[in-house]
């Protein structure tokens, strides 16, 4: 049986190995980086509502703020939630953590996929939205939003890589500015008895039906699925907790109750002013900029809020960029995913991650077009699997650790997994025609790939013995190969250092039958001779101008006839000077070593002379 091995420094350092702290997260800089994908989503959130109630006519409109405060009652039930799961599991992952340790690891890689597949989503919708909003004010723009999609992205990516605080400190001033105006709309709107201005909406046709339906309970439900679209990033603080500074719990849950509070206050003082102000859905006008226009006049004020929510709808993709590569080094660290994932550059950044996560957006970005009405459908699904999954997790911790007040905790939990598990299953089946059957066949589709790439590792381990104490070290005769086509410096440092590793050194080099490469052969053996290294020059006859296959097949005869020979071949390369002088070489070495590594089991030696 394969034992487990020891974790790995860099997936659980020492406190001595802990990075300087000034490469993580404070709260507030946490709220920046991980809490954009929420905040962003009050400028699409209550318009959700107000389009699906439209279609119960004036009378439908009027259920604007229960429908919101339902949904603000599910994000406290979330909010206190993951503070638990910060407590429990302060070493990040959320769902994926969670479901593993008490679940089992199948549904931890359920968890895993639809945190996944929701923060793509987050990235491409998020992106998509912003670029929408900026065509809306300037229409000329509307043909180049896919190149304008892209260039967000790459912005946001080129952010990341500098690190998690560096994105921080870069989205910080927007963050500020778009919470600020919209609690500025709130407080400004609730001290008037109608609208400033109605300015934004003139001329606009209204999207209200005329005939009105009832307000039944299916309407309801899809107005609560529709928003619920709000509640997405409510789990990315949990999902990151590693990256912020030390006591890195306590400042996450600190983050975690920010975001509820100012999540909440926001989504409900704007469905109280949709109300005051009897506020109706219209074509080309968002309900956000009617809000702005009713509460703070048609001025520069009015202007500030559009652009500030055009940045922060763009930015919003950061926060799948702070959570995601996380989660991946944590699949990574399980060997569900390439352990590339799990490397971390000197800035404390998944580099490898955050480029995962870029590319595959950056496809979505190209297969919409930059669309966002062909994305939103598949959008929010996710999340709601994960919400679920995690409370249902949760409850079973309680149970079993059964520390003070864990029959409150594990109600808490439970009563989450209950509203979580009720919203995934309403928002799956009144988007299901709409494109939400594309996330149901790539969400099992995530995980049977997860299971795939453990299986290889596991396979991997098995063959070489990781777990298990080898056998003690012995010596084998040392042959070094060393592969020449001419006599230069090149060729005499190579045999310096082929003679101080082996015990037997040999010189090969690929004849062919042309008469130019008789003529190369013939001075190659002549001026061998004059030299006489104390070397063996062994010519290799080639019909086909090739060099790799002629070598692998001769260090394939050698291992043959010699089995416990250990056999090393030594290419010599030159370093270029600059990186553009790399197009002026042959790249004969590189050939003749992925040769060399395809067909035999020598251990390959790249000698570089620097120029």
């Amino acid at each position: 049986m394969l034992t487990k091995p020891a974790p790995r420094p860099t997936t659980n350092p020492t406190p001595t190995e802990q990075p300087p702290d000034r490469h993580r997260l404070t709260a507030t800089q946490g709220l920046a980086a991980l809490s954009l994908d929420a905040m962003a989503s009050v400028a699409y959130g209550p318009e959700a509502i107000v389009l699906v109630l439209a279609a119960a006519g004036a009378h439908g409109l009027g259920f604007t703020l229960p429908v919101t405060l339902a949904i603000a009652a599910l994000l406290a039930v979330l909010v206190a939630s993951y503070r638990q799961v910060i407590a429990a599991f302060p070493n990040g992952g959320g769902s994926y953590a969670v479901a593993r340790a008490h679940l089992g690891p199948r549904t931890g890689l359920v968890a895993a996929a639809s945190l996944i597949l929701d923060y793509v989503l987050n990235v491409a919708v998020s992106v998509t939205a912003g670029v929408a909003a900026l065509t809306s004010a300037f229409p000329g723009l509307y043909d180049d939003r896919l190149p304008i999609c892209l260039g967000v992205l790459v912005l946001v990516t080129a952010v990341n890589l500098r690190g998690i605080v560096e994105s921080a400190k870069a989205f910080l001033v927007p963050t500020v500015v778009f919470v600020g105006s919209i609690l500025a709309i709130v407080v400004a709107g609730l001290f008037r008895d109608g609208p400033v201005s109605t300015e934004a909406a003139d001329g606009h046709a209204s999207v209200l039906t005329g005939n009105a339906t009832s307000v039944g309970a299916l309407l309801l439900l899809k107005a609560f699925a529709s928003g619920c679209s709000a509640l997405t990033g409510v789990e990315a603080v949990a999902n990151a907790v590693p990256s912020f500074r030390a006591p890195a719990a306590k400042r996450a849950q600190r983050t975690e109750v920010a975001l509820g509070a100012l999540l909440g206050a926001m989504l409900i003082g704007l469905s109280v002013l949709i109300g005051r102000f009897h506020l109706q859905p219209v074509d080309g006008v968002t309900v956000l900029a009617q809000l702005a226009d009713a509460s703070l006049g048609h001025n520069w004020a009015f202007y500030v809020v559009q652009f500030a929510t055009v940045v922060l709808l763009a930015l919003a993709a950061n926060t799948s960029f702070g959570g995601l590569p996380v989660l991946m080094s944590l699949l990574a660290r399980d060997n569900y995913l390439p352990h590339v994932f799990g490397l971390k550059a000197d800035r404390q950044v998944h580099r490898h991650g955050v480029l995962a996560l870029a590319t595959v957006s950056g496809a979505l970005l190209v297969f919409s077009g930059g669309d966002t009405n062909t994305l939103v459908p598949l959008f929010a699904i996710g999340v709601f699997v994960g919400f679920t999954i995690c409370q249902t997790g949760m409850v079973l911790h309680w149970r079993r650790e059964r520390s003070e007040r864990w029959r409150a905790k594990a109600a808490l939990n439970g009563f989450g997994a209950l509203l979580t598990g009720v919203s995934a299953v309403v928002v799956t089946a009144t988007k299901f025609t709409d494109g939400a059957w594309l996330v149901a066949i790539a969400l099992p589709l995530l995980v049977l790939a997860f299971e795939a790439v453990h299986r290889a590792y596991g396979r991997i381990s098995e063959r070489i013995g990781l777990g298990r104490v080898p056998e003690p070290p012995h010596r084998d005769r040392s042959l070094v190969i060393v592969p020449v086509s001419h006599l230069s410096r090149l060729t005499g440092d190579a045999l310096n250092a082929a003679v101080s590793l082996g015990d037997e050194v040999r010189a090969v080099t690929v004849t062919h039958p042309d008469e130019e490469d008789r003529r190369a052969t013939e001075a190659l053996r002549r001026d061998w001779q004059l030299w006489n290294p104390g070397v063996e020059l062994v010519e290799l006859h080639s019909p086909h101008r090739t060099v790799g296959r002629p070598v692998a097949a001769y260090v394939d005869r050698v291992h043959r006839y010699h089995p416990n020979t250990r056999v090393t071949v030594l290419i010599p390369e030159v370093e270029p000077a600059h990186i553009w002088q790399r197009l002026l070489q042959n790249q004969r070495g590189s050939v003749l070593a992925h040769a060399v590594r395809r067909d035999t089991d020598a251990v390959i030696c790249r000698l570089r002379f620097r120029l």
